[in-house]
């Protein structure tokens, strides 16, 4: 039997993903594993070699400190890459990750993903922006093949640089299971079953996520309804603070960090509809995975939202603009059934368009060029 092309996965963190892009990793080397021979470079967790049969992994540390750790962690994935690796292909993910593309070259064929421009989120310092931007100019120089997650962060780039970035988007799969007890762990303990909420979901509560905006619609109208936050609370404590803050006088319940995937999902089939005020994405798996079960979904109108769905799928509101959010959640709350149709809609659109099975084909046909 012939032996399969040898790709490595670099740039991801998280085997078992935790969201994001190791989630856009995963689902590609699930669908990708029967025709390559994939090694993935991760976080070392007890559940990595066993995640997906099949496929190898290389696991370091996680190095606790910051931008900086997970630059050091990156530096061990490409040492070892380059004086024990033996690919055919390199597939990079991630800006942050561009730092060391060169380097890569000179050991296999390597394909690169951009899958946002990290130096709009407010989460970084000064420092750390430049160094994205430097990481984003390696990546514009770059000679090899060149792909991007975001249609208007393509566009940027050819308006901007005249560089030509290649879209492939992301995608779900439509199996993906529920797990309505995984889900009953994140109930708040106070509030019976099946009381009706709304949802607002993230991986990390930071401000880009758009919450403060949410809240304070919400506020203005003197929602008596539940909210329930999924994400991490301790990342940010100032924004965090804010959050609290805001929340006085409603009923938020926050959850923490919704994980697994199957627990996430219970908790969107249950809620009334979907919040995403997120100010900047690349593009969000998450809005992905909320249109899929149908459930409605009221969602800032950014490019990276727009550039999938449209006024027939989401309602959207203006992005960071609170007024229009609050004339937007009225509409809803009195036009329920047509909101729910808009939720129909969004979930045929992924169906049809955005599932894994048909991205990984546009990916097997990048690394077969490559060959």
């Amino acid at each position: 039997m012939k032996n399969k092309p040898k790709i490595a996965f670099f740039g991801i963190k998280y085997f078992p993903s935790r969201g994001g892009t190791s989630r856009v990793a995963e689902n590609l080397i699930a669908n990708l594993v029967s025709d390559f021979d994939v090694t993935v470079y991760c976080f070392k967790n007890e559940n990595a070699k066993n995640h997906i049969t099949g496929v190898k992994v290389v696991e370091f540390p996680e190095i606790k400190l910051g931008s900086i750790g997970v630059f050091l962690y990156y530096g061990l994935c490409y040492l070892h890459i380059r004086f024990f690796g033996d690919y055919d292909i390199i597939h990079a993910h991630k800006i942050d990750s561009f730092f060391f593309l060169d380097g890569l070259s000179k050991k296999a064929k390597v394909i690169a993903t951009a899958h946002e421009a990290p130096y709009k989120r407010d989460k970084w310092g000064s420092v750390a922006k430049k160094f994205f931007k430097l990481c984003e100019r390696r990546f514009l120089n770059f000679k090899g093949t060149k792909t991007a997650i975001s249609k208007p962060l393509c566009d940027f780039y050819k308006e901007t640089e005249n560089v030509d970035v290649l879209f492939v988007p992301n995608g779900i799969n439509l199996s993906e299971n529920r797990s309505i007890a995984l889900g009953e762990k994140f109930w708040p303990v106070q509030l019976p079953k099946f009381t009706p909420f709304v949802l607002f979901a993230a991986r990390r509560i930071m401000g880009t996520k758009g919450l403060h905006t949410m809240l304070e619609a919400y506020k203005k109208i003197n929602y008596k309804g539940h909210i329930f936050v999924a994400g991490e609370l301790d990342n940010y404590p100032a924004y965090i603070k804010e959050i609290k803050g805001l929340s006085k006088g409603l009923n938020v319940h926050f959850l923490g960090f919704v994980n697994p995937l199957p627990a996430l999902l219970a908790l969107v089939d249950s809620c009334e509809y979907f919040v995403f005020p997120s100010e900047t994405e690349g593009m969000s798996i998450m809005l992905l995975e909320v249109a899929s079960t149908g459930k409605p979904i009221l969602a800032s109108d950014i490019p990276e939202n727009t550039q999938v769905f449209d006024e027939n799928d989401v309602l959207f509101f203006k992005n960071k603009n609170v007024e229009d959010l609050v004339e937007k959640i009225q509409w809803a709350e009195k036009n329920a059934s047509k909101f729910q149709l808009l939720g129909k809609h969004a979930e045929i659109k992924v169906a049809n368009r955005y599932t894994w099975d048909r991205i990984a084909l546009e990916y097997k046909g990048l690394y077969e060029s490559l060959l």
